[in-house]
């Protein structure tokens, strides 16, 4: 396969002066929670370039951050300051404690199920991760005085339609609402469709050509905001130097492109026509998918920042009176074991969270 991922983009790949990062990142303790994920580990392989004090990586997966560990070990040696830690997010106790151990600068939390067709399923355990767990950083973060925590958020929390895309739009209510504590500067960062990512569709297409096709697509008007890995870890760290607090940033990632031309550039990677000798089959949008994704409410004024490739959105205002009792009527839903009550509570707290069941060719 030769396949050039930034040409899939549509626009210049957008990545920000390295000197302003190390800059920044220079001698801090960093934790990244998820960090054995795609975007995780990205960012602590660029963490790690700015010659920070420690990279602390939380997650529950250990293969991940292993591999994280091995590969990092061969570029700067076994004795580089990168720590791992086994826990879950869910956890508040142990969760405590690795913030009263390390009390990091940054707290970048990235630790998320994201997979929209098995959230659909399992709504009890997107709410106890991305909601919860969430809460308990959040709030911890607070209590602890740490000065920077960071939601990786998604373009799927805007007008939600899934399971998943509700659950991190419940937690960037979350991060709103602690916002107004001072002691943090927190802010959010929406992404669109990261290429290559772990799950992601390039990844699925490449093994689906390997095996002579067909490469499956839900609609053929299927489209997505994307973005390259390297892009992801860079939006972060440079958001961290503009934000104020409360803020949500995402990066101008021009037009949406659609998912057939993705398949179609897989395709002819491998030398093969489109439609000819690799079929394209399209399978019907599934369960909480869109059509197209949208990176702002109407609700959300859209601003510009001193960063011509970055948008924000300022702080939002999230009354603990409406949000509180609606995370403790969620809480008690999953003590029901009862999936329709969990996406019933789900539903009193976001809104405009509309669930699409319908598959839709």
């Amino acid at each position: 396969m030769n396949l050039d991922l930034t040409k899939l983009l549509c626009r210049k790949e957008a990545l920000f002066p390295f000197a302003e990062q190390k800059a920044i990142f220079q001698n801090s303790v960093c934790m990244v929670t998820g960090g054995g994920g795609s975007i995780g580990s990205e960012l602590c392989r660029q963490l790690m370039k700015c010659h920070p004090q420690k990279v602390i990586v939380v997650d529950i997966y250990e293969n991940g951050v292993y591999e994280l560990q091995q590969e990092l070990w061969m570029t700067y040696g076994s004795g580089i300051p990168f720590v791992i830690e086994i826990a879950s997010v869910r956890d508040y106790r142990k969760m405590d404690e690795l913030l009263q151990i390390y009390h990091p600068d940054y707290l970048f939390h990235a630790a998320f199920h994201k997979h929209v067709p098995l959230m659909e399923h399992n709504p009890e355990e997107a709410v106890k991760n991305n909601v919860f767990g969430t809460w308990n950083l959040a709030e911890l973060s607070v209590k602890r005085g740490i000065p920077h925590f960071i939601l990786i958020s998604t373009d799927k929390a805007v007008n939600p339609t899934s399971v998943m895309g509700a659950t991190k739009r419940l937690s960037e209510m979350i991060v709103s609402y602690f916002s107004r504590e001072k002691k943090t500067t927190f802010l959010t960062i929406r992404f669109g469709n990261v290429i290559a990512s772990s799950g992601s569709v390039i990844p699925l297409f490449c093994r689906q050509v390997e095996a002579g096709g067909p490469v499956t697509v839900t609609h053929p008007e299927a489209e997505r905001y994307l973005m390259t890995i390297s892009e992801a870890a860079s939006l972060i760290m440079r958001s961290v130097r503009i934000a104020q607090g409360g803020e949500i940033f995402v990066l101008d990632m021009g037009t949406p492109v659609k998912i057939t031309q993705l398949a179609e550039a897989v395709i002819r990677s491998y030398g093969y026509t489109p439609g000819k000798e690799i079929e394209i089959k399209f399978t019907g949008l599934r369960p909480g998918e869109k059509l197209s994704e949208q990176l702002f409410t109407n609700q959300e004024p859209l601003l510009h920042t001193e960063d011509s490739q970055i948008f924000m959105t300022p702080a939002q205002s999230v009354e603990g009176t409406k949000l509180l009792p609606a995370l403790e009527q969620l809480r008690q839903s999953l003590e029901s074991g009862n999936k329709g009550i969990v996406l019933r509570e789900l539903q009193q707290a976001v809104p405009e969270f509309c669930p699409k069941k319908t598959n839709e060719k």
